[in-house]
């Protein structure tokens, strides 16, 4: 089972999807990586060569953040955002989308579940 980054790819599949696996890396990326290794994009991981996984070990860590770094990076700069007070921030504050979505019907994901409508209000007692 090869690891790289700290990730165990999974053994199984195709080294193009394995290494979607690890934070940061995308389809494109993958591609980009194992093109510049010499490596055909349908083989398994698990018939990876020790000598590929280092050429692909290599290109990662040369080419930029992954992993452990980009999740800091990203939830740094958020954090930037919320103490500047930026209208961004109010919005990851608040848990809406950040980026212009319409929230009146939708963003269910960010917004979570529906509350109910008020059915359980007792209704007003009327004066005789």
């Amino acid at each position: 089972m090869a690891r790289i980054a700290g990730v165990d790819l999974p053994a199984k599949k195709r080294a193009e999807i394995g290494l979607t696996y690890i934070y940061g890396v995308g389809r494109t990326r993958s591609k980009s990586i194992l093109y510049r290794c010499g490596i055909d994009f349908n083989k398994k991981v698990s018939d990876l060569t020790e000598e590929e996984v280092n050429r692909i070990r290599t290109i990662l860590e040369s080419e930029g953040s992954i992993e452990g770094d980009l999740r800091k990076e990203i939830s740094l700069n958020i954090k930037r955002l919320i103490e500047m007070g930026s209208y961004r921030g109010l919005r990851h504050r608040r848990s809406l989308p950040a980026r212009g979505q319409r929230t009146h019907t939708n963003a269910r994901t960010r917004k979570g579940p529906r509350r109910g409508t008020v059915a359980n209000k007792k209704k007003a007692t009327s004066k005789t």
